[in-house]
Parts: C-alpha cells; structure tokens; sequence
C-alpha cells in the first residue's frame, strides 16, 4: 500500500507537471487568441508575428528577431519567462550571444 504522503506528493508533482505543459504557446502553431494570451505580447505583436509566419515558419529565436519588428533580444527575454517557444525550443535553450550582429 502507498503512503498518502507519497500519494499527495505524486499529485502535485502529475498536476504540476500539467500546467507546466499546457502553459507553452508555440509561436509557429499558436493562433492570435493564443499569442494574445503571452504576457508581453500585444495585438500590435501579434499581427506582425502572424504577418511573418505567412513567409514560413520560424527556425529558430534568431530568425523571429530577424523578421518580427519590434522583438530583439529584450523583448525575446521577457518572452522567455512567459513559455514562449520557436520549434519546440525555449530561447535559453539556443543561446545568443549579445556580440552577434542579427542579419536584415
């Protein structure tokens, strides 16, 4: 028989782990109402987001701060706590380097 402790903490832990999933917004699939949801995000961000990604889809962080006017590496930043992904990846997962010029 399982401990309730052990029983409670598994919950919490499986209802943690619920939210923590449910919370990331996808920028190459998210639709407005959901891009809207990210704190930080606007409807003037949003537009221009949803204007880029008529071209294609993200690569990756760089290429958003390459085709989104208005993110930099600030904003992507802000973002970053907020679960916003490119491709699955988190921008402290592909690190910039601030020295690195972004191409136009």
């Amino acid at each position: 028989m399982i401990p309730a402790s052990v029983k409670a903490a598994l919950g919490v832990l499986a209802l943690w782990v619920s939210f923590s999933t449910a919370a990331a917004v996808e920028i190459d699939t998210a639709n407005e109402a959901e891009l809207d949801s990210v704190r930080g995000l606007g409807p003037s961000s949003t537009a221009r987001i949803l204007k880029a990604r008529e071209a294609g889809p993200f690569a990756d962080w760089q290429d958003v701060m390459r085709r989104v006017k208005g993110i930099k590496q600030a904003t992507a930043q802000k973002l970053l706590h907020q679960e916003l992904t490119v491709n699955g990846q988190a921008l402290y997962d592909t690190p910039i380097p601030p020295s690195t010029p972004l191409s136009p």
